[in-house]
């Protein structure tokens, strides 16, 4: 009767040499995707996404009539934290770039998509919602001559802007946590 027997096996070398003196590197991790946080892409996201947002409080903030709307200052406030979520997000990022690591940390990347599933959804909420009444001054009551239209017009379309550019750093960073590209 034969009895099992265990056999040691050496690690395989760091790094195979054939002799020629080109050594084959060992292999590396996936490469980071452009858009997830601590890349490139992601600071440039980031960037787009608070550039749309601070752009939309401007314009809302020079016209003198937004507080008499609640769905407008719904937009100034959910504005407001989408430019601090993504200049806080962009800091990070960048500390990220220049230290030359990526957030591959399960916990950095789920605080990531919690923060760019829930501002973002959050500004779309808010455009929606001032895009509605915006419509509903200019189409159904037909009283733009009296208020500020165009701003409010360019108000919502800068909030859709600042949502479409944080929809894709939410879903890249979900995909990630969910495919455990951690």
């Amino acid at each position: 009767m034969s009895h099992p027997a265990v056999h040691p096996v050496e690690a395989p070398p760091l790094s195979i040499d054939y002799g020629g003196g080109d050594a084959i590197p060992p292999r590396v991790r996936i490469k980071d995707i452009q858009g997830m946080p601590g890349t490139p892409g992601g600071l440039t996201l980031r960037l787009c996404q608070s550039a749309c947002a601070i752009l939309a409080l401007w314009v809302m903030a020079t016209t003198s009539d937004f507080p008499s709307v609640t769905a407008f200052c719904y937009l100034v406030a959910a504005a407001s934290l989408q430019v601090i979520w993504s200049l806080l997000a962009a800091v990070a990022d960048i500390y990220a770039l220049l230290v030359k690591r990526s957030f591959r940390n399960c916990r950095a990347l789920s605080l990531f998509t919690a923060g760019d599933g829930i501002f973002s959804t959050l500004t779309f909420a808010a455009a929606s919602a001032a895009a509605g009444i915006t419509v509903l001054i200019d189409n159904d009551l037909g009283v733009c001559s009296q208020n500020h239209c165009v701003d409010f017009e360019t108000a919502t379309g800068m909030a859709f802007m600042a949502w479409f550019a944080s929809l894709p750093s939410f879903l890249l960073n979900f995909w990630s946590l969910a495919s455990g590209r951690t």
